[in-house]
């Protein structure tokens, strides 16, 4: 038996997306060991993981921080690694190949780099979507691919949600309209009149709910929907996922929410300006749609409200 590893960083939505290509990885070895490196928001959630033997940390210090490199090149070593999965696919990972496995091809180190389509350089293959990219990287590497295009992150989900006893959820809607303070282009402005056309249509039908991260709890206040937290603290990504696995609805902004919502199979939709395009980030699914304009600010809450109305029966 031989040990295999792959490495995906995070962020959040990157973690979902991953999900099809780490249950191929698994099932097109089935007497492997499958070793994940990941960082530590995402050490408990890969716990969780069916296709997984054990969790790596890599706190990604300094490349300078030779005793810390050293440790960790020394464990991943040690683990005697037959074929890395890169899949973050970055400059440092890059970094971590030209230590572990400088000579190696897509054989021993699949990677975008290692597994580039001919006449093609990574800037033209990265404006391909991002399952688009797994898919041929998996491909390309000998792997059969029938989960990487439509990753299940259901696995994710916390079994009890004894915590939400106190909401006495029944149907619900989540939104989630906030973002990152640096990228406030992801922002929508029209969340608290959206809540009122979904009240006025559907009166009590639906209670309307949000699930703030530990930095947008205070901004909630400013939302007119119930917050749902835990212990006066924000969810975990398992209880947020099985918040949104059990919801009627979905609206948010495209952030790590929106990319979980769309491989959990919920109904919802999410709203993109100019930053980027729902293709590259591979978030429309069969119940989960985008919504694409070129400036948020100009996008109504009517048009946002139409869109629901179409999908949520």
């Amino acid at each position: 038996m031989s040990n295999i590893l792959i490495i995906k960083h995070g962020s959040l939505g990157d973690i979902a997306q991953a999900s099809g290509a780490i249950q191929d990885i698994f099932e097109n070895h089935p007497n492997e060991n499958i070793y994940l490196l990941t960082t530590k928001p995402y050490i408990d959630l890969f716990k969780k993981n069916p296709f997984l033997k054990e969790i790596i940390l890599d706190r990604r210090l300094s490349r300078f921080n030779l005793i810390y490199l050293f440790i960790l090149m020394k464990k991943i070593k040690n683990l005697k690694i037959s074929k890395v999965y890169d899949l973050q696919n970055s400059s440092r990972t890059s970094f971590y190949k030209k230590i572990l496995f400088p000579n190696a091809d897509q054989n021993q180190w699949s990677s975008s780099l290692t597994t580039l389509p001919k006449n093609t350089n990574k800037n033209e293959f990265d404006k391909r979507s991002v399952l688009e990219r797994f898919d041929h990287q998996l491909k390309v590497s000998g792997l059969k691919t029938k989960n990487t295009l439509l990753p299940n992150f259901v696995w994710a989900c916390e079994n009890k949600m004894d915590f939400l006893d106190k909401y006495k959820l029944n149907k619900y809607i989540v939104l989630f309209p906030f973002c990152s303070p640096h990228l406030k282009l992801k922002k929508w402005p029209y969340y608290n009149e959206l809540i009122s056309l979904i009240l006025k249509k559907f009166d009590n039908q639906y209670q309307i709910v949000i699930a703030p991260g530990p930095n947008e709890i205070s901004e909630a206040r400013d939302i007119k929907a119930l917050c749902i937290l835990k212990d006066s603290k924000a969810l975990n990504i398992s209880e947020l996922a099985s918040l949104i696995k059990n919801s009627s609805f979905v609206v948010s902004n495209d952030t790590g929410p929106a990319h979980m919502s769309a491989h959990l199979g919920v109904r919802g939709v999410t709203l993109f300006g100019s930053h980027t395009t729902a293709y590259k980030v591979s978030i429309e699914r069969e119940n989960f749609k985008p919504i694409q304009v070129n400036d948020l600010n100009k996008l109504s809450a009517e048009r946002v409200f139409d869109k629901i109305l179409k999908m949520i029966n």
